[in-house]
C-alpha cells in the first residue's frame, strides 16, 4: 500500500549507500562550527550560503552529490541552488545523522 502511494506522488526511494559507492559526493551545508561537532566521515562541508561561489568546484568533480544539514532544510535549498545552475544530479540526504544511518 505505501510503495502504491509514493509511486501516486512519484517519490522514489534513494539508495544512498550505492549513490557514494558509486562516487557520489556527500556534499555537507551546514556552518563549519556545525560541521566541527561531527560529520559523514568524507563529506565535504560547503555551508548554504557560501555554496554559489563554490560552484565551479562541484561542476568540476562531475559526480552525482548528496546533500544534507542539520534538519533537511537548508539541504533542500542547497539542492535547488546546485540545480538551478546546471547541477542535475542532485539528492536531498536531509539530516545528516539520518542519511550517515542509510550508509
Amino acid at each position: 500500500m505505501f510503495e502504491l502511494i509514493k509511486n501516486l506522488f512519484g517519490i522514489k526511494s534513494v539508495d544512498y549507500a550505492q549513490l557514494v559507492k558509486d562516487g557520489a559526493i556527500i556534499l555537507d551545508v551546514r556552518t563549519s562550527g556545525e560541521f566541527s561537532t561531527g560529520h559523514i566521515k568524507g563529506s565535504v562541508n560547503i555551508p548554504v550560503n557560501a555554496l554559489s561561489k563554490n560552484l565551479t568546484k562541484l561542476k568540476a568533480k562531475n559526480k552525482p552529490i548528496i546533500t544534507c544539514c542539520a534538519s533537511g532544510m537548508r539541504s533542500a535549498t542547497a539542492k535547488s541552488i546546485l540545480q538551478s545552475n546546471s547541477i542535475s544530479n542532485v539528492y536531498n540526504g536531509g539530516s545528516w545523522m539520518s542519511l550517515n544511518n542509510k550508509l
